[in-house]
């Protein structure tokens, strides 16, 4: 049953220029907000080149700010504008600080990044809490190993802001996973301000219009590596395991990401021909219902997939990345410990066989229901509670007192 929030606001910022699951990630909440609340408009601000490619639903916006990727060494470059970075950067932190100032969002929602690429969303924070909006922080279940997140927050000086600037924090997981602020040495202040929701349960879009990419005839494995850009290894291992074991009872459905490198796609593309029983794409913007069709899915343990992987109940398969942060290794670690999932870890030889046979075990693994985790998939439910009882009148006095 929906409830009216008539000309309520929300706005969300999304840092990342480079991957998918921030974008996802903002754009499923802002879907389930205003599915839940009538009159409820959500604007999204993002670096994704790709935000035009989704769909959004009526009352759900973007606006594109320039796009920053960060390189292997570490530093940051303009993705799309041949303008030095400082450029890019005073033109984001422009864009995102005027968009707000027009907009006027009761609640402003940042993914991930508490001060914002760069620090480019703390001016943003310090107009909109003087304006009297609500300020919120959105976590991971994990965000990296401890010490060196805290290095990095250190760095960046995340305490005060998140003492003085933020009024609450969302984790998007459950206690049973663990703090994504463990161990950063946070006061306990900090420490009241966190609420975790659950994980974000997917809604499975509409096929109506939808053009599938494969047949459906034969069960398949779906092997999903993301946005892509940090998962070649993960493919190249999958296919090795196929062209080492031809006799593989499921076929494999490959879908690589956007942003694998050109170069790896081609190199993968090739040796599929060569396999009868693996088929690669390289992106669909509705890869949840080739994930629904699939009978069971190897991935790379990423955020959303592994929502995706609870909400559509599947024995999966997570074979993470551990570089350059461990919150995939980390999440897939804890969640073998709750028998969600079963894992695979890329650190070692990467040996094919090893690969073959996890896969030919994988569609007799327990689905993650079967462990019978409370409250695992509450995410949207619990933040539309909270956003309820922000716009409730006794509650904003006791916020903004």
């Amino acid at each position: 049953m929906t409830e009216r929030l008539d000309l309520s606001r929300i706005l969300i910022y999304s840092h990342d220029s480079f991957g998918l699951g921030h974008l996802r990630r903002c754009r499923s909440i802002a879907h389930s907000l205003v599915a839940q609340y009538k009159g409820l408009s959500v604007l999204i601000l993002s670096g994704s080149p790709i935000i035009g490619s989704f769909d959004f639903k009526a009352r759900v916006d973007f606006v594109r700010i320039p796009g920053i990727i960060k390189l292997r060494d570490g530093e940051y470059t303009s993705l799309g504008l041949h303008i030095d970075l400082e450029q890019t950067l005073q033109m984001r932190e422009s864009i995102i600080y005027h968009t707000a100032a027009t907009f006027k969002p009761d609640i402003f929602l940042v993914d991930k990044e508490p001060t914002g690429l760069q620090g480019e969303v703390t001016s943003t924070l310090e107009m909109l809490k003087r304006r009297g909006a609500i300020n919120v922080l959105g976590l991971r279940d994990v965000m990296d190993d401890s010490v060196q997140l805290k290095a990095e927050w250190e760095r960046k000086q995340v305490a005060p802001v998140l003492e003085d600037l933020y009024h609450d924090i969302w984790v998007y997981g459950l206690e049973e996973m663990g703090s994504p602020i463990e161990g950063l040495g946070l006061s306990a202040a900090i420490k009241k301000k966190i609420s975790y929701t659950g994980y974000l349960g997917r809604e499975i879009p509409n096929d109506r219009n939808w053009v599938s990419p494969v047949n459906f005839d034969d069960p398949f494995i779906l092997v999903t590596a993301g946005g892509g850009g940090d998962g070649v290894e993960m493919v190249d291992w999958v296919i090795r395991a196929y062209e080492g074991d031809r006799e593989q009872p499921y076929r494999a459905i490959i879908v690589t990401g956007p942003f694998m490198p050109p170069t790896e796609q081609q190199d993968f593309h090739e040796r599929c021909e060569a396999l009868s029983n693996v088929e690669i794409l390289t992106f669909d913007s509705h890869i949840e219902l080739l994930m629904e069709k699939a009978t069971a899915i190897v991935a790379m343990g990423g955020y959303n997939t592994f929502c995706e992987i609870l909400t559509l109940d599947k024995p999966a398969l997570i074979v993470p990345r551990s570089v350059p942060r461990q919150e995939q290794l980390i999440r897939a670690e804890r969640a073998v410990k709750l028998n969600l999932v079963s894992m695979l870890d890329p650190a070692g030889e990467r040996d094919p066989m090893q690969m073959a046979a996890a896969i030919r075990a994988l569609p007799g693994q327990a689905k993650p229901s079967s462990a019978n985790v409370s409250g695992l998939l509450a995410g949207h439910e619990n933040i539309a509670e909270i956003v309820r009882e922000y716009f409730e009148p006794s509650a904003n006095e006791s916020i903004t007192a």
